[in-house]
């Protein structure tokens, strides 16, 4: 019997993606052997590469004037190819500081260049517990690069409104809400994604390119990190993640097959006016410290009155067949991840316990 699983990453993937890939494990389309045995050169895993890529492409109506590519290493990898690529020595980028990852970009990039805060939502006393505002926003003009990190998964905030950046490139980290709703793909120079939230499994990442951003690249770094690489070779330049690059396609051919971006964000935003409906209802014991309007529907973060709450809550949700509910260790309390996977009716059963726990517990 599977879980309900509300992990933050790697999370749960959609039912269908995992039995497809049950189905197809030991003998993929007659072939006689696993997608995971085939050569990256071969015509049955290329027909799946270039798939998965198209499928990305209609479902974000990514324009002609931006590629897609595969890569590894994670977000976190990144954090530094970034300022890597379109940072110069004495050259300047422009950071936006929403949370833990935006700092871990900010600290790669001074590798490279000169990074400088453009804004922050740090709270001394209150961490961080909304976005930015645009008014807040101190930029440059003549910056490389404005970067982002769209959804914050530690502390459970989100823009719903992206930034202004004039005409300087916009980068943003979407690893955490990528595909959770349509985007306009061309306000963006770069967005990438670790994939392991709402895309696929861990192993691969996600970056969607400006083809002229990605001609201001660099050339004095070794091929290997150079974007450039990677789109001249169709993200084949050395062997891929295969399987991962096949579950992505087996996820993104379930989002086209339920309906789209348009039936997803629907899905996404009942089940985060469910899930803080709950937290409302209750809001002396289950006490959420992010502002309204910068709360994730991705990530749903709130504290109970004692740590000892906090700690049974989890115990008892797990009892009840609900895994992964504990906060990021920096953060303590509770976190709800509502990825894609995710259904509306796993969240139901989440506040069915939450509205038990407050009248057992409050």
């Amino acid at each position: 019997m599977r879980v309900i699983n509300f992990n933050a990453g790697p999370a749960g993937l959609p039912l269908p993606a995992l039995e497809r890939a049950r189905d197809e494990l030991l003998d993929f389309q007659g072939s006689g052997m696993s997608i995971m045995e085939h050569s990256h050169r071969g015509k049955e895993y290329e027909a799946v590469h270039n798939e998965a890529i198209s499928l990305l492409t209609e479902l974000l109506g990514i324009p002609a004037t931006h590629q897609v590519l595969f890569l590894q290493g994670g977000a976190s990898q990144q954090f530094a190819q970034v300022p890597m690529n379109f940072l110069t020595a004495g050259a300047s980028a422009d950071y936006l500081m929403t949370g833990v990852w935006s700092e871990k970009a900010l600290d790669e990039a001074k590798y490279y260049g000169k990074p400088r805060i453009a804004g922050t939502a740090l709270n001394a006393s209150k961490g961080y517990t909304r976005v930015l505002k645009q008014a807040e926003l101190q930029l440059d003009p003549a910056a490389a690069y404005v970067h982002m990190t769209s959804n914050n998964t530690i502390y459970g905030t989100q823009w719903h409104t992206f930034p202004e950046a004039g005409r300087v490139p916009l980068v943003a980290d979407m690893s955490s809400d990528l595909l959770w709703r349509p985007i306009d793909v061309s306000r963006f120079s770069m967005i990438y994604a670790g994939a392991q939230k709402n895309v696929g499994p861990s192993g691969i990442v996600l970056v969607i390119v400006a083809k002229d951003f990605m001609a201001k690249g660099r050339t004095d770094i070794p091929k290997i990190f150079r974007y450039s690489t990677y789109a001249e070779n169709n993200s084949l330049y050395n062997t891929p993640p295969t399987f991962a690059i096949y579950l992505c396609r087996n996820v993104l051919a379930w989002i086209k097959g339920v309906g789209g971006l348009k039936q997803i964000e629907q899905w996404n935003r009942e089940k985060g006016e469910l899930l803080y409906g709950a937290i409302d209802r209750n809001a002396a014991f289950y006490r959420a410290p992010v502002e309204k309007e910068s709360r994730s529907y991705m990530n749903v973060v709130f504290r109970l009155p004692t740590e000892a709450l906090e700690e049974t809550f989890v115990s008892e949700a797990k009892k009840a067949g609900m895994v992964g509910l504990k906060g990021h260790r920096t953060a303590g309390g509770i976190r709800v991840s509502l990825y894609n996977a995710v259904t509306v009716e796993n969240v139901k059963a989440l506040v069915a316990f939450m509205d038990q726990f407050f009248k057992k517990h409050g």
